[in-house]
């Protein structure tokens, strides 16, 4: 099994929750973005002070977004493996889903809600 990864795209400098709700919105099926590279469950923790405060709290947020984002039916989420501790964190977008039009109409409240916290 070829487990190389092709055509995706990598958010330099790292995803913020804004880019990655801006990409759901602009996406077609099929398309891909790699949210975060590295061992997401350690670089979000507060003990590991792996990653600076601000970016680990980014992060979460990017983190909890993608799982709302594929409970909400617009993405799947799926990781690979690089390297021992190393993995790759991709979402994929999904064909909209027609019986849950609230999930993407709920992107702009989403988009505001992160300015008036910002």
């Amino acid at each position: 099994m070829d487990s190389t990864l092709i055509h995706l795209r990598t958010a330099e400098p790292p995803l913020t929750e804004m880019m990655l709700c801006a990409w759901v919105g602009s996406a077609v099926p099929g398309d891909r973005i790699i949210y975060h590279r590295g061992f997401l469950a350690v670089d979000v923790s507060p003990l590991t002070f792996k990653v600076p405060d601000a970016e680990r709290r980014e992060l979460l947020r990017v983190a909890q977004r993608a799982f709302q984002l594929a409970e909400d039916g617009l993405v799947h989420l799926v990781q690979g493996r690089d390297a021992e501790g190393d993995f790759t964190y991709i979402a994929i977008a999904r064909s909209r889903p027609r019986n849950r039009r609230g999930a993407l109409a709920a992107l702009p409240a989403i988009a505001r809600s992160m300015d008036v916290a910002a």
